[in-house]
């Protein structure tokens, strides 16, 4: 399949199995992904492999930001186990006099985005899931971050289930994007 036919064929999988690439194979596509554009090279960037009780945690901190009630936090604290590998993505806002923070996000995004085709590529369902919670302290407590690190959100990995895939796409028109100056 070309490069062309795996990015137009990605679909976004909001349920996945229990199946999980393990570390070991995660690490020549992060390396992969590593290739993206990042202004000055300065790798303004790091993943977090969430698995097991490090999503329940997860969950919990949801709750505590969310300041919610019993009934309504026990479905809080469950987004985080739709899926036995989440991949926690964040910006390290690196010191630079010629590369702004919003650069620095953009290249993690894209990092996040490059991460999710290759996941796709090989066999995986992924979903990447953001909110107002990304940005909670009980969340940045859970993630151990720095001052200077921002979470852009998760990746949820996990096998393809038997459901068919949504439908195709409907057309898009690029001409209607793409001008010319």
């Amino acid at each position: 399949m070309s490069i062309l036919d795996s990015v137009a064929s990605r679909r976004s999988h909001p349920r996945v199995t229990a199946d999980a690439p393990t570390h070991a194979q995660l690490l020549p596509l992060v390396e992969a992904a590593a290739t993206v554009a990042d202004h000055a090279a300065l790798r303004p960037w790091r993943l977090i492999e969430l698995r097991g009780a490090s999503r329940e945690r997860l969950g919990d901190a949801f709750v505590e930001a969310s300041g919610l009630d019993d009934e309504n936090a026990q479905r809080l604290r469950a987004k985080p186990l739709r899926a036995s590998l989440l991949i926690a993505i964040v910006a390290v806002h690196r010191p630079s006099f010629k590369v702004t923070d919003w650069e620095q996000d953009a290249a993690a995004a894209g990092v996040a985005h490059i991460l999710s085709l290759l996941l796709n590529e090989a066999g995986w369902g992924v979903m990447w899931r953001t909110g107002g919670h990304t940005r909670a302290d009980a969340v940045r407590r859970v993630h151990d971050l720095a001052d200077n690190e921002q979470l852009l959100g998760w990746l949820y990995v996990g096998g393809v289930t038997d459901e068919p895939k949504s439908a195709a796409r409907l057309g898009f028109d690029a001409e209607g994007v793409l001008s010319v100056l």
